[in-house]
């Protein structure tokens, strides 16, 4: 509400975790979504495909790493540092997340999780989410309830995790 009808987009950075956070978010009043590490385990990202204990991955460089930092994104996070490594100050990590397949796939979990969230918001577009986006709160016995019960998962669903 503080910049409404400001015309200063705001931008989700961080915290987008499962396909249901983007409506959210939306719903809160952001503009658009960064995916960044949502999207490090596809295809067509850089970084290297691992097999580690016998599952597929992809390696995976923040860009406020040393690492990053050391290639050139430091300008990005006001690092002015010449040639001393040592005085980098790493907002980002380096790892390994699992392989995700083709982008394309991926996307389609993101927009069909748009799509859902519009949906039980009544709204038929993203200006309307962001307009008429309402919380509400779960108790956690609510957030039991509304999670498969009863049941052990044997199929993982893309977009799921317990």
């Amino acid at each position: 509400e503080a910049i409404k009808g400001s015309g200063v987009p705001i931008i989700a950075d961080g915290g987008i975790r499962y396909t249901g956070d983007i409506p959210k978010a939306i719903a809160a009043g952001a503009s658009c979504v960064m995916l960044g590490s949502l999207l490090a385990g596809t295809k067509e990202s850089p970084g290297e495909t691992i097999i580690f204990e016998g599952r597929k991955f992809k390696s995976y460089r923040g860009m406020g790493s040393v690492e990053a930092m050391n290639k050139g994104s430091k300008d990005r996070y006001f690092q002015d540092v010449e040639d001393d490594i040592k005085k980098l100050v790493p907002e980002g990590i380096v790892g390994r997340v699992p392989y995700k397949g083709e982008l394309v796939e991926s996307i389609h979990q993101f927009l069909g999780g748009l799509k859902a969230g519009m949906g039980y918001c009544g709204t038929a577009n993203v200006d309307e989410l962001r307009d008429q986006g309402k919380f509400v709160q779960l108790t956690a016995s609510g957030i039991r309830e509304s999670h498969p019960h009863n049941i052990q998962i044997t199929k993982e669903a893309p977009n799921y995790s317990p």
